[in-house]
């Protein structure tokens, strides 16, 4: 059973891809489940998240304040001003300018740690980056999205703010409640979360592609070039900010793949939340998702060669 979790877990990229080919040519495959199921769904990934995280996670943001303030730096400025950037550059319609907006403004991706682990890079790091801007994400995501989309659509911060309260900080809290008091229980199952949240997060992107499935098929190749432009140059920036400051070859890899992978689950829920109107606001997220899993496992795979010099 071990082996088949970490067997899922490693090829979570192309488990992810095949779902989301299967939604956007059979639909029906995935559209029997309404998009209301979505934030349950990452709430069960962030609790999950919740169960690995440990005090001694959150003691790294206490002991290594310089390198976890760069990281949230990075992740809060260069993602979202990308973000603007590939909008206005490549004209896009306002729906679609809203979620790629999203994708930006959303903190590091739950992918991250296992993508950095496998590419080598500073877990401990990629750790404290991951809960210290999932944190900071009830406050900083909905300000961002209403400084940079608020002139195209009204923004509801609050109500931004308390979704990502419910999806994502609660279901944490409970997680580490759970650790604390139920710890043997939490011992047994953490081995197989990364494999469980894979597969979750596979059924995230089966969903919304299936109910979008017309409206990418319409949108096309322009969000598909937008959102591994936006990733890629994310992921390059995030190691060109960490070699800018001399900082090692680990801690460059887990910025880069801190910065690049963001949680667009959380951007997708909240279009469906937030921009019913905008229906189109769903796909960078959806495509986001499926795209950076396979771009993080070719680039773990770079990163942990030794083409990449310390």
């Amino acid at each position: 059973m071990k082996q088949l979790c970490d067997f899922i877990a490693r090829w979570m990229g192309v488990m992810v891809l095949l779902v989301a080919a299967l939604a956007l040519l059979v639909p029906a495959s995935f559209s029997w489940i309404d998009t209301w199921a979505i934030n349950p769904m990452l709430g069960v990934i962030m609790f999950g998240m919740g169960l690995t995280l440990s005090p001694q996670d959150f003691k790294i943001v206490l002991r290594r304040p310089k390198d976890i303030l760069i990281g949230c730096l990075a992740q809060f400025t260069v993602m979202p001003l990308l973000a603007l950037g590939l909008t206005v550059a490549f004209s896009l319609p306002k729906e679609l300018a809203i979620g790629v907006i999203l994708v930006g403004c959303c903190p590091g991706g739950t992918a991250s740690n296992v993508i950095t682990y496998l590419a080598k890079g500073d877990l401990a790091l990629s750790v404290g980056m991951t809960a210290a801007s999932t944190l900071l994400a009830p406050l900083l995501t909905p300000l961002l999205v209403w400084a940079l989309a608020g002139t195209m659509v009204n923004v509801d911060t609050l109500g931004m703010l308390l979704s990502i309260v419910y999806v994502v900080i609660a279901p944490i809290i409970c997680g580490l409640l759970c650790q604390r008091f139920l710890p043997q229980l939490t011992k047994r199952v953490t081995p197989y979360l990364p494999a469980f949240s894979s597969i979750v997060i596979a059924l995230v992107v089966g969903i919304i592609v299936s109910h979008n499935a017309d409206r990418l098929l319409t949108a096309g190749l322009l969000v598909v070039a937008v959102v591994m432009i936006h990733n890629l140059l994310g992921l390059a920036l995030g190691f060109t900010v960490g070699r800018l400051l001399h900082l090692q070859k680990p801690k460059c890899v887990a910025l880069s793949i801190e910065v690049g992978m963001q949680n667009s689950g959380l951007a997708s829920s909240l279009a469906v939340l937030h921009f019913a109107a905008y229906p189109l606001a769903t796909i960078p997220g959806a495509v986001f998702s499926v795209w950076h899993n396979i771009s993080g496992a070719l680039l773990a795979k770079f990163y942990s060669s030794k083409l990449l010099v310390s």
